[in-house]
């Protein structure tokens, strides 16, 4: 298996599997593929944010005052590469409503198969806060580090990168380039095809979740 066991998380949580293989059949409708992608995306959110700093308030219950634990710092910032990351961005901001958002617009090139940004936009205190980085594939790895490249630009220094699916060769590359930016995925698969395509996989998210195939 590609990378070190802190930098590769595979989430094998019943739900998330169970949910992915039916992301990965072709007769599932576009409207659920788009819902399995939202759950999906808040089952992997918990493992992203396992490790976020906590501290303790004073509060008081219906009975006694308490000590009582809350998120620690900055809220956090979620980094969707446009298109298909947006998908993944709904069911974490339900978990995490009062994130912030980060829009990194990006597309493959079909003939050299290398990431083209047409978009960027972040908060002005991205350095101060944690930073999750969403796209449901990490195929050849350009797109997902051409995003980061551009995050680090602009000062984001402690990143996370979720995935649902991810290659060998994609993993292998992505930490070839950003050694210090672990990835949490449902899955790494067997390879990838000619066309960069991720196998077995499951088709093209963006196409699958927005029906433009």
């Amino acid at each position: 298996m590609p990378g070190e066991p802190d930098k590769l998380t595979i989430i094998e949580h019943p739900l998330v599997r169970h949910k992915l293989t039916l992301m990965r059949d072709k007769t599932t409708s576009t409207a659920s593929f788009r819902q399995l992608v939202r759950e999906i995306g808040m089952l992997l959110c918990y493992e992203a944010t396992r490790d976020l700093e906590l501290e303790f308030i004073d509060i008081e219950t219906p009975l006694q005052p308490m000590k009582a634990p809350v998120l620690a710092g900055k809220k956090l910032v979620f980094a969707p590469i446009l298109r298909a990351g947006v998908g993944l961005l709904d069911g974490m901001l339900d978990l995490v409503p009062a994130a912030r958002v980060a829009h990194v617009g990006l597309y493959r090139d079909p003939q050299t198969l290398q990431a083209v940004e047409y978009y960027f936009k972040a908060p002005e205190d991205i350095a101060e806060r944690r930073v999750i980085v969403l796209d449901p594939m990490l195929a050849t790895g350009n797109s997902t580090i051409a995003a980061v490249d551009r995050l680090k630009e602009a000062g984001a220094n402690d990143l996370k990168f979720v995935c649902l699916l991810a290659s060998p060769e994609g993993v292998d590359r992505f930490h070839g380039h950003h050694p210090n930016v672990p990835i949490i995925t449902a899955a790494v698969d067997e390879r990838l095809d000619d066309h960069g395509y991720i196998v077995p996989g499951l088709g093209d998210a963006g196409d699958r979740m927005f029906g433009t195939k």
